[in-house]
């Protein structure tokens, strides 16, 4: 007798549990080993390195993982990607406690995971588009949202507290436990597979024409073109921000890790209270307002605010109201893509999509710690070419340099969001290409 498997909303809520569990010693993990990384380099770059090596494989990887999430049974693409990721958590648990775990292993390790990782978007994607309801698209990414930041609002503080218990060691361990859960989770809900449509016959073939299937969908699409493009510049300079923010802070807190994971914890929160908004709200009618406006916010608070900012309560505020506007970005990109494209082909459109808007990611991750080491924060040192210019805004000393690269990413990413308003394509996204669904029954 088959076993009855959870379904629908129930069975995306059952994912969504097991998602939380996972990102919760993910990130725990991931705030140990930033700051082990710090104390033994002292360097923006070697942070900025580790990001570029777990990031730039899962950019790379899209395109491929998105043709084996269309053509293969999605449950179990996602239970294996899960767990294969998870896997150098081991290895780097096995490293340190016999004393032999190096800063490049991290690369290594990061970039293994991140290739497993580039399955994991668009197969949850695709999973999220055949488990619910059109109109619970909106509260669906609330709620994933809402997963991932429940998770940063706990993780940072209680890794920072618990390095001094347990120690690294003791954390790792944590997150092999929960990624574990969350490939149990799985097990127990059914994740439909897709009808074929006729975009999807004919972009039947290898695995090579398939993979490039996805840029040709979208270059046939102007407004999902332009709308990944303009994810691609807020991405470029946001990044920058994002690279930055940790060691920025520990510099100027003398490496305070508490102070960090308070930091940290209050975007934890804050993106928990603009998931909470977006899954009972579904987020604004027209989604597109949603995605610019949201930009806007987003690189005001967490890239101006957040480097003129010299004390812990104005990095918290900056990062809380910054992240607040997070998800509502996200899941209303997301809703209109998973209500343009046909469902089918979505693991291959948006593993494309992902890897237009990210691409910039890795190149700001590349540029950010060099900056940061050799140009910007000598130049904001006492005596510095640039304290007279700026020492008033951001102050001068250790971190200075970095919060004034915050500030400039800001100003570029407020510059973006409103910049899109000009282009028609991006601002009426939603109007110049019909729902799937919508296509799908005017032909019959």
């Amino acid at each position: 007798m088959e076993r009855p498997y959870l379904v629908g909303m129930v069975g995306f809520t059952v994912i969504w549990i097991g998602q939380m569990f996972s990102l919760l010693g993910t990130t725990m993990s991931q705030f140990a080993i930033s700051i082990w990384v710090w104390q033994i380099t002292g360097e923006a770059t070697a942070l900025a390195l580790v990001g570029f090596f777990s990031f730039t494989p899962l950019i790379l990887m899209s395109p491929i993982a998105g043709v084996l999430v269309d053509r293969y049974n999605r449950k179990k693409i996602m239970m294996i990607a899960d767990f294969a990721a998870g896997v150098p958590t081991i290895a780097i648990l096995l490293l340190y406690v016999t004393g032999n775990l190096q800063v490049w292993h991290l690369f290594v390790t990061g970039a293994i995971a991140g290739a497993f990782q580039a399955f994991h978007f668009p197969a949850y994607s695709a999973a999220i588009t055949m488990m619910v309801r059109k109109e619970q698209y909106g509260r669906a990414s609330g709620m994933l949202s809402t997963a991932q930041f429940a998770s940063t609002i706990f993780a940072p503080i209680v890794a920072a507290l618990l390095l001094s218990i347990i120690g690294i060691e003791g954390v790792l361990a944590i997150d092999i436990i929960t990624f574990t859960t969350a490939v149990s989770m799985l097990f127990l809900v059914h994740i439909p597979q897709p009808p074929i449509s006729e975009a999807g016959r004919r972009s039947m073939g290898s695995i090579w024409k398939q993979s490039l299937y996805g840029f040709r969908y979208i270059q046939e699409r102007p407004s999902l073109l332009a709308l990944q493009l303009v994810f691609f510049c807020v991405n470029l300079f946001g990044s920058f921000g994002n690279t930055l923010v940790t060691p920025m802070i520990l510099a100027r807190t003398g490496e305070d890790k508490v102070v960090l994971g308070s930091v940290l914890s209050a975007a934890g929160v804050g993106g928990l209270v603009g998931g909470g908004i977006l899954t009972l709200w579904g987020g604004p009618k027209r989604k597109v307002n949603g995605v610019l406006m949201g930009m806007v916010f987003i690189s005001l608070f967490g890239g101006f605010l957040m480097g003129i900012g010299r004390t812990p309560y104005v990095w918290a505020l900056s990062m809380f109201l910054a992240m607040i506007f997070l998800p509502i970005v996200n899941g209303s990109n997301q809703a209109i893509w998973q209500a343009k494209v046909v469902p089918d082909v979505q693991g291959r459109v948006f593993a494309t999509r992902l890897l237009i808007a990210q691409i910039s990611v890795p190149i700001a991750m590349l540029l950010a710690g060099p900056l940061a080491d050799q140009v910007f924060e000598p130049a904001l040192m006492s005596g510095g070419s640039l304290e007279g210019v700026f020492g008033g805004l951001v102050g001068i000393g250790d971190g200075a340099g970095m919060a004034l690269m915050l500030v400039i990413a800001g100003i570029l990413g407020v510059s973006v969001g409103l910049g899109g308003y000009a282009i028609r394509t991006v601002r009426n996204a939603e109007d110049m290409l019909p729902d799937h669904d919508a296509k799908t029954a005017s032909n019959v």
